[in-house]
């Protein structure tokens, strides 16, 4: 079983980004005037300087020129950056893992060559994944006990034409699009199944359109990218047409995406417990009233609870040699991860911005940006119903396709 004392260089590396936050990114992330915008600009800027820590290669291998950070590791940071900003988090996080997966992982080593120096020699050089499509994921639901017979398949095409690929079709609330400087582009192809091939920023033919903060379902930078006889090179086709396995390589991840929401929810109650301690009513601090101190004694139980089924689920990923063993028990445990947290630290959230009384709402605090910060992430991916019934399935035996439950899980 993993063990809960961290290493030295974890220890350092969570100091070192803890101190960041607090020092810069807090500052800036909760100014009023920021707060009460409805357009929330991303601080490019300060992505920057995190990126100059080694953050944005921070899964990378280090043989690759990136800091080699395991799954758990990851996770720590994650929360780190998400209890100041969940967009800068949300950017940074969403790099390294396509970074370690695509450099690490899935491109040949001529792609390899070719893409690898311009991520490392460019500190603004970010990576999307340009997968969800209008209509489609969110709206499938599980068939329980059966295979998914009718999953539709990616409205995106791309036909080979001569040496090279022509891509046509729509992608929304990709992760950073305003940043990316190379796309990840899930399509269909005429051998069926799914291929993916690598588009830069770029290419004639793609077009990036920005979402306002107040419209969108998920954080960092998201925006809609639209491919019109879009061109991209014949050998950019990552792994054989119609076999794509980034959908499988990206589900170890998904304990990261966890660790963002728990950010969020200790900012929250690290707010409420400030507040508290210095808030004073009827003679005494409101900590000491028993019903703000049941608050906060109930988020704090949710925060840890949270943080140590997301710890597992991380480090399960990097060890599935204790489900050989049984060492661990025989679950989807990023599931289990995924319904306990995404549940449990909303209502964290909520349950400190209610020790603000009516000052939990005004929108120049920051308690009511926690709580919508809390709800886009209760709601992005796949329903907590979906999640249950994927968990029943696995106690009764059922064992689904593993890349129809990877796309799921996204």
């Amino acid at each position: 079983m993993y063990n809960l004392q961290l290493t030295p260089e974890q220890l350092e590396i969570r100091n070192t980004v803890r101190e960041f936050v607090a020092r810069k990114i807090k500052p800036a992330a909760l100014k009023p005037a920021r707060l009460e915008a409805a357009e929330q600009p991303l601080l490019v800027d300060l992505i920057d300087e995190a990126s100059q820590l080694g953050l944005r290669a921070l899964a990378l291998s280090e043989a690759a020129g990136g800091a080699g950070a395991d799954n758990l590791t990851c996770c720590m940071v994650s929360e780190e950056l998400a209890a100041g900003d969940l967009d800068i988090a949300a950017v940074l996080g969403e790099t390294w893992v396509l970074a370690h997966v695509l450099f690490d992982r899935l491109m040949t080593p001529e792609q390899r060559e070719r893409l690898l120096p311009q991520f490392l020699a460019d500190e603004r050089y970010h990576i999307a994944l340009a997968r969800e499509e209008p209509g489609r994921d969110r709206s499938l639901g599980i068939h329980y006990h059966r295979p998914d017979q009718n999953e539709p398949g990616f409205a995106t095409t791309a036909v080979r034409a001569g040496d090279g690929w022509i891509i046509n079709g729509l992608k929304h609330e990709v992760v950073n699009a305003s940043c990316a400087r190379l796309f990840v582009v899930e399509v269909a192809t005429a051998v069926g199944g799914t291929s993916a091939l690598l588009a830069p920023r770029d290419t004639p033919g793609l077009t990036v359109h920005e979402r306002g903060s107040h419209t969108r379902r998920r954080h960092g930078a998201c925006g809609e990218i639209i491919f019109k006889d879009c061109r991209v090179p014949a050998e950019n086709l990552l792994g054989p047409e119609g076999q794509s396995k980034l959908g499988l390589e990206i589900q170890r991840h998904i304990p990261q995406r966890l660790a963002l929401q728990l950010g969020i929810g200790r900012a929250a109650y690290e707010a409420a417990l400030d507040y508290a301690q210095m808030r004073v009513q009827g003679g005494r601090r409101i900590i000491e009233h028993q019903a703000i101190g049941a608050k906060l004694a109930d988020a704090a139980t949710r925060l840890a609870a949270a943080r140590s089924v997301i710890w597992q689920a991380a480090w399960s990923s990097d060890h599935p040699e204790a489900f050989a063993d049984r060492s661990l028990p025989d679950l989807p445990l990023v599931s289990v991860a995924k319904l306990f947290a995404s549940e449990g630290i909303y209502r964290a959230t909520k349950d400190a911005a209610e020790c603000f009384g009516a000052m939990g709402v005004m929108r120049d605090m920051p308690l009511q940006k926690y709580v919508q910060d809390a709800l886009i992430c209760l709601h992005s991916g796949e329903s907590s119903s979906d999640t249950r019934l994927r968990i029943a399935e696995a106690i009764a035996g059922h064992r689904r396709a593993p890349a129809s439950a990877a796309l799921a899980a996204e």
